[in-house]
């Protein structure tokens, strides 16, 4: 659902506005991308990674007591909390990294909000040898510290980033000028479907492996395809993993869920797609949150990995062709939904998916009994035990 004769551009969305420095490196990593997707040996390596190192397949989980609670259809969970690290990243950080080793790059850099792309990434560079750099808002440091603490015990070298809202934007931008100045060395190893081409085609090449074994699980233990498709969005890797081997089946709707944060009306959200209007941000044209003066705006969410002023291209694409619908959930409804998964099932998602289970449960009430809705839970909360405890109020 791409354009096949402009390659990197989703209708009017994508492309590369990079500084010229950087136009030789993405053309090289794009060729080297290409290459990569036509070689055996890369895609049995990669495989062998996600299984033996990742844990994957990923199950597919009928969450009973959440489908009983929320009434009407059936709750499924991809439990992509389960992949190591506790998240959906090392699907494709382990691809990028291979990319990295396979380029003769000798070091990495990436961005991270959350924590958990950091977290992957130092992950891959241990793993594959090869010296990586985490650039990470001090406000997400706060946040999750837990996670700075894990990249720095797994080798990796973490720069808090005090500039601008001292989140994820902020980090990506640090990230970036650090490529400009070492790009011949250095791999940037982008963390979701944002940024110039090839990154958001990549990304969500090497995050599809999700929607595949979900496409099979559900034909194997359900018998049918899912009739919805639910998944959090803030650059929205999950979600194009999930959707993209769906788009052709129109029996299956998708939904992404954003931040509404502390409401769309307070300015305190960061619902792009849902609220925000086209513009250019790290290197690609896309919808994001802007002043009246075109000046990206200030984000929030309890989440860290959703608070991002932009989203994907693709994603932008998909809404206006109207392909994949977007709401936008709050910080209240995400807490209430992080509870309720975790004392009706025994599993505590991270905050960034609890906005999907809380959008999923509302219209499970909404579709018949024997309807299918599938929720990408994209990552464990163990990294917010500490956000969730201060917004009751608990002190650890």
């Amino acid at each position: 659902m791409s354009s096949a004769f402009r390659p990197g551009w989703y209708g009017e969305f994508g492309g590369r506005f990079v500084p010229d420095t950087l136009i030789p490196a993405l053309r090289e990593l794009e060729a080297a991308f290409e290459a990569a997707q036509r070689d055996p040996a890369f895609q049995a390596e990669l495989g062998r990674y996600l299984r033996d190192y990742g844990g994957r397949p990923t199950p597919l989980y009928f969450a009973q007591r959440l489908t009983e609670h929320a009434g009407g259809a059936r709750l499924l969970l991809k439990r992509e909390d389960l992949c190591h690290g506790g998240a959906h990243k090392l699907n494709n950080v382990m691809g990028q990294g291979l990319l990295a080793r396979r380029m003769g790059k000798q070091r990495i850099i990436a961005e991270t909000g959350a924590g958990q792309h950091g977290v992957a990434t130092a992950m891959a560079g241990a793993v594959l040898g090869i010296p990586t750099e985490v650039y990470m808002g001090s406000e997400d440091i706060r946040r999750q510290s837990l996670n700075v603490y894990r990249m720095r015990l797994l080798g990796a070298t973490v720069h808090p980033v005090r500039s601008g809202s001292r989140t994820l934007k902020d980090a990506i931008n640090e990230a970036l000028r650090d490529w400009v100045t070492n790009v011949e060395t250095t791999y940037y190893l982008l963390g979701s479907t944002v940024g110039p081409h090839p990154y958001p085609l990549m990304v969500r090449e090497f995050q599809s492996v999700i929607g595949k074994e979900l496409r099979s699980q559900m034909q194997s233990q359900e018998g049918a395809l899912p009739d919805l498709i639910v998944a959090c969005v803030g650059g929205g890797s999950n979600a194009a993993g999930a959707f993209a081997p769906f788009l052709e089946d129109q029996t299956v709707e998708l939904l992404g869920v954003e931040a509404a944060g502390e409401g769309l009306r307070s300015g305190r959200h960061a619902a792009s797609l849902v609220a925000g209007r086209p513009g250019i941000l790290h290197g690609a044209r896309s919808y994001l949150l802007q002043d009246r003066h075109g000046q990206v705006a200030q984000t929030h969410s309890i989440a860290a990995g959703l608070d991002y002023p932009g989203v994907g291209p693709e994603h932008a694409y998909w809404k206006e062709q109207g392909r994949v619908k977007y709401e936008a959930v709050g910080d209240r409804e995400a807490l209430r939904a992080f509870r309720l998964l975790s004392e009706l099932e025994g599993i505590m998602p991270a905050l960034e998916p609890a906005h999907a289970i809380a959008a999923a449960a509302k219209r499970a009430r909404r579709m018949p009994m024997g309807a299918r809705i599938a929720v990408i839970l994209s990552g464990r909360g163990d990294k917010d035990i500490r956000t969730v405890a201060a917004a009751q109020g608990v002190r650890l």
